[in-house]
């Protein structure tokens, strides 16, 4: 049996909405850029909806895979509904996470926190 379930698999060999967004309307940063793993997601806000959501990654394969997932997860979705998703809901998106590396999921649900939360991820 793999490590890796083949969903995490097919995130990570082809990730899903990956790079820079111009002008996003809302950004969440989670890790430190240029130290270890980070996650940046940009996101278009539309009628209080994720009309569009990028993301760029630095890290395991885990942590590429749970940005490309999470992009998915709320694309479409209310922002009161991307709120409330939790690195439990995305670590199973993702078919499972081997405990040593739930740490990237975990990391992809701050950068979208901190895009949502209270104005700060807000670019004016």
């Amino acid at each position: 049996m793999s490590r890796f379930s083949d969903i995490l698999m097919d995130h990570f060999n082809a990730p899903r909405n990956r790079g820079r967004m111009e002008s996003p309307d809302r950004v969440g940063v989670a890790g430190t850029l240029g130290q270890g793993p980070f996650l940046v997601l940009m996101l278009r806000v539309q009628n209080d909806r994720v009309a569009e959501a990028k993301c760029e990654t630095q890290g395991c394969g885990v942590t590429i895979a749970a940005g490309s997932m999470l992009t998915e997860l709320i694309v479409h979705r209310s922002l009161d509904g991307c709120r409330a998703i939790t690195t439990d809901q995305l670590i199973e998106a993702l078919g499972g996470v081997p405990s040593d590396k739930a740490h990237a999921p975990a990391l992809a649900v701050t950068a979208l926190q901190n895009a949502l939360g209270s104005g700060g991820g807000e670019r004016t």
